[in-house]
This record gives structure tokens, C-alpha cells and sequence, in this order.
């Protein structure tokens, strides 16, 4: 509840004192599209500060992309990392929640004199970070989200989380919300990061189809649970 109204006073603050986000965000809804301003994620990256995971969170624009770097401990090992992602392609419906990654301009460096395993394999230049994707490709048992991963590339799709795609009342949820309005880009300007939406991606007729075929199964699914 704290949290929750931490953020309210934050956003009542920010837009009393950027009196211009109001016709913005007009025209965003208008358009179907939402801006998150630079300034909200990096309130966001405090508060996840506050776990102490993380520290030195940062989120900066790198147009269409962002960066993002934190300093962050690997088994003992203090880290500061940061990267660039764009978003490729992405992809919700209801047979696939798609989230396309290109990672560049990556930074791995030891913060301190550590003397681990990870450290001096760090410092000896031996990890090959331009191929994020491949890396990844080879981890043992990398997360079932990761669709692919192959060069500076990335693939998640979320509907392989198998509380996601193995949850029939998800899966049909995702199913209706999708067939009216399902997300399409996400890029950046200096201050914002835009996050761009689609009515009826697959046309009224399909949606109301969606509604009735997926409404009906949710309402089974709920009565008989």
C-alpha cells in the first residue's frame, strides 16, 4: 500500500510539474499509444534499488533503443553491467506472447578487486559478449522463455512460462484482451519510451468469434472450479 501510494505522489508530483503530459497523453490514448517518461522508469529503478539485488540502476535513452546497467553481485562477485536493447518485433496473441531482443554495445566489468572464478574470467577477455544470443544458446538450463537465441539476439516468448501457456483460464484471458487490443512496437525518444498498441488486429469479426469462443470456456472453467 506504501508502494502504491509512493507512486501516486510521485506521478501527481511529475505532472504538476510537466503541465504539457496532460494533451500528450491525450493524443497518445487518441493514437493508441502510452509514454512512459524516462523519468517514471528511473522512480521504478529506485524502488527496485530498495531489494538489494541491485544497485546503480540505470535507464537511459538510446533512440529507438535504451540502455540499461546496474551493478549487481554474481556468487560473490560485484559486477556492473549494462547493455542496449531494441525491440525487433513483437508479437501477442493467443497462441504466442513474442518479445524480439537485439542486444548491443554490451559491458561487463568487475567493480573492485574481486578474486573469483567469474572475476578473473571477466578480466581475461575470454566471454565473447557481442553474441549475447549465442552465449545464451549454450546455458545448460536457460529459462523455457527463451524461445531462440542466436548472435546479438534474443527471442522471448512468454506463453511457454508454463503458468502462462499451461493455464487454460490465461491462455483464453489473453485470448479475448488480444483480439481487441494487443501491444505492436515499444521504441524511444530522449524522454520517452513509447509503447504503441493495435485495435482489432485481426479484424472486428474475429474478435467478437474470440469473445464468444474463449468468454464461454472461462465461464466454465470458473463455474466448475
Amino acid at each position: 500500500m506504501a508502494t502504491a501510494q509512493a507512486a501516486l505522489e510521485a506521478a501527481r508530483n511529475y505532472i504538476l510539474n510537466h503541465p504539457d503530459e496532460i494533451p500528450r497523453a491525450i493524443r497518445n490514448a487518441l493514437g493508441l499509444r502510452l509514454g512512459v517518461p524516462f523519468e517514471a522508469l528511473r522512480w521504478l529503478a529506485r524502488q527496485a534499488e530498495r531489494s538489494g539485488k541491485v544497485s546503480d540502476l540505470q535507464i537511459d535513452p538510446v533512440p529507438p533503443g535504451l540502455r540499461v546497467g546496474a551493478l549487481l553481485d554474481a556468487m560473490g562477485t560485484p559486477l556492473r553491467v549494462s547493455a542496449t536493447l531494441y525491440f525487433d518485433r513483437i508479437v501477442f496473441n493467443e497462441e504466442e506472447l513474442v518479445i524480439a531482443l537485439r542486444v548491443e554495445d554490451i559491458a561487463l566489468k568487475v567493480d573492485g578487486d574481486a578474486k573469483s572464478p567469474i572475476a578473473a574470467l571477466i578480466k581475461s577477455g575470454a566471454l565473447d559478449l557481442s553474441n549475447i544470443g549465442t552465449l545464451v544458446s549454450y546455458l545448460p538450463n536457460r529459462p523455457p522463455v527463451i524461445a531462440e537465441a542466436n548472435q546479438n539476439r534474443v527471442v522471448l516468448d512468454l506463453m511457454r512460462d508454463p503458468k502462462i501457456g499451461r493455464n487454460e483460464i490465461v491462455r483464453r484471458a489473453v485470448a479475448v484482451i488480444t483480439s481487441f487490443v494487443t501491444l505492436s512496437n515499444v521504441q524511444s525518444d530522449p524522454r520517452y519510451v513509447d509503447i504503441s498498441f493495435r485495435a482489432f488486429p485481426d479484424g472486428i469479426v474475429k474478435a467478437v468469434r474470440s469473445v464468444r469462443r474463449n468468454v464461454v470456456g472461462l465461464s466454465r472453467l470458473l463455474t466448475s472450479g
